[in-house]
């Protein structure tokens, strides 16, 4: 994944019930992407919603502001997995019809989140019974969220507790749902931290230095930027992202 900033837009249709005054809403991501096509009255869980003690926020942006600095720490157990983790592994295709703005059915949601993984990951993620997972961030491979373009992937790792997924590198498609739900920060690292870090293992990432700590081991791991996609993912989503901004209703 490239490191240069590159700016995406994303510009309504005319479709879309909902009026958007100009500007259009624009910001720079790691990778160049698209953002999906969502409803403007979609509701998915805002990150810092979460119950988990795992999100620490230590700066506040203000309402008017569209390049507030993330300044935002997880802490946590890590589940680690390898390369070409797909979106049926993430969340196969027969609960697809779970409704993530129905409450019930999002926290069901959740409790299916990476049961689609291959019987040698004898380490289950959620435990039978539960509905949120203890590992609440997850390490990943190459190309991960690879597959089809199911918004319900990110969504139901951020109903299961996840805060945040570090990988060596994203599929285009997931990397955008994540940013467009704003249910976790798909963040890239820059060496293979998969195979140097183990499911159980205590981790800290520190978004504002970049980095991320992992306690067990004792070793440290620079992270790419997030970039401008951060100030998406904290408010809640691309929309809730908007009316934070101003830039739709309220």
């Amino acid at each position: 994944m490239a490191t240069a900033a590159s700016t995406i837009s994303l510009k309504p249709k005319a479709s879309i019930a909902t009026s958007i005054s100009k500007p259009s809403l624009s910001f720079s991501s790691p990778r160049s992407i698209k953002l999906p096509s969502i409803h403007p009255h979609s509701t998915f869980k805002p990150l810092t919603s979460n119950a988990r003690s795992v999100l620490v926020p230590r700066s506040t942006a203000t309402p008017s502001s569209t390049t507030s600095t993330i300044a935002t720490t997880f802490h946590g157990l890590c589940y680690v997995v390898g390369d070409n983790i797909d979106t049926d592994q993430i969340i196969p295709a027969e609960y697809l019809t779970l409704v993530p703005s129905n409450p019930a059915e999002y926290e069901k949601l959740g409790s299916y989140a990476l049961i689609g993984l291959p019987a040698s990951y004898e380490t289950r993620f959620i435990e039978p019974g539960e509905t949120k997972t203890k590992y609440s961030i997850v390490i990943g491979g190459d190309n991960f969220g690879c597959g089809s373009s199911r918004e319900h992937a990110p969504v139901a790792l951020g109903a299961a507790g996840v805060a945040a997924v570090v990988a060596e590198s994203y599929a285009r498609i997931f990397f955008r749902n994540s940013v467009a739900t704003g249910e976790i920060y798909p963040l890239e690292s820059e060496v293979r931290i998969c195979e140097e870090c183990k499911t159980g293992d205590v981790v800290t990432i520190e978004l504002a230095e970049g980095r991320l700590i992992n306690h067990t081991t004792g070793k440290e791991y620079i992270l790419k930027p997030i970039g401008d996609a951060g100030p998406v993912i904290e408010a809640g989503g691309i929309f809730a992202y908007a009316r934070k901004t101003g830039m739709i209703p309220s």
